[in-house]
């Protein structure tokens, strides 16, 4: 029994070292639904032309799962997120991520299908905004530098509705799941809905085009593509960065975003 045994351990030994290289050459990355597919399939290529890299691309659409999926280890790292919603999701969920790059700026717009211009806005106006803290928060910013509202001093990135201590016309601020902000746009009763990029491209949406108003380049809520701590020093990434980080992928950005995407590394 023994004599055979030994042939069988050596099979197997042989069979997992045949398939490493092929994993030495995969990295998986998450992304949110919509416009960025796009640009992945050129991160795609242009991975695979320039550095023999694999990508491959993980859609979710939803703005928690991403990070989940990265902490769990089934991707080695996401590509969806800004600035203030790693650091409160790190600070609630403590996730020890790292950035390996900027991406883009994608700015967040104020849009409806019942006016041409913020002065049309109405007193007790329906404003419909995301329910997910980040979004929530930089929605009221946006809304305050039109003057619509007022927040309290100090709130930062991630105020509330609770912060507001000014509204003229008194707005009814209502929250709605991100997914759902689109749909809004078709209530008779709402009037302005603020929706980030992401989702309003999905309804061939522009920011630049179709925004009543927007936010300016110098939006601190920038994009990242991130990794986890134990990770960060992974070859494979570092030819991901590289591979973004491309002219081709710029020039993606350009056409697909027609402008609304702002380059950030």
């Amino acid at each position: 029994m023994k004599k055979y045994l030994i042939p069988l351990i050596t099979a197997a030994t042989f069979v997992l070292s045949a398939c490493s290289p092929s994993d030495d050459n995969k990295v998986k990355v998450a992304i949110n639904t919509g416009p960025d597919q796009a640009i992945w399939d050129e991160v795609q290529k242009v991975a695979k032309d320039k550095y023999n890299l694999d990508v491959e691309v993980i859609s979710f659409n939803d703005y928690v799962l991403p990070n989940e999926a990265l902490r769990n280890k089934d991707v080695d790292a996401n590509a969806f997120q800004s600035v203030p919603y790693l650091e409160a999701q790190s600070k609630e969920r403590g996730y020890k991520f790292v950035t390996l790059t900027n991406t883009f700026v994608f700015p967040i717009a104020a849009y409806s299908k019942k006016v041409k211009s913020l002065a049309e806005v109405p007193d007790n106006a329906t404003v419909t905004i995301s329910n997910e803290s980040t979004t929530l928060g930089r929605s009221l910013l946006l809304l305050q530098s039109q003057g619509l509202l007022k927040l309290k001093d100090g709130v930062g990135f991630l105020p509330t509705t609770l912060d507001i201590i000014d509204n003229p016309k008194q707005l009814k601020i209502v929250e709605v799941d991100t997914p759902q902000l689109t749909r809004t746009l078709d209530d008779p009763n709402v009037y302005l809905s603020v929706i980030n990029n992401n989702f309003a491209s999905q309804v061939n949406l522009s920011a630049s085009r179709d925004g009543l108003f927007m936010e300016s380049a110098a939006s601190p809520y920038v994009n990242l593509l991130v990794a986890r701590e134990d990770n960060k020093d992974d070859p494979k990434l570092k030819k991901l960065v590289q591979a973004f980080q491309s002219k081709e992928v710029e020039d993606k950005a350009k056409e697909v975003y027609k402008g609304d995407a702002i380059k950030a590394w």
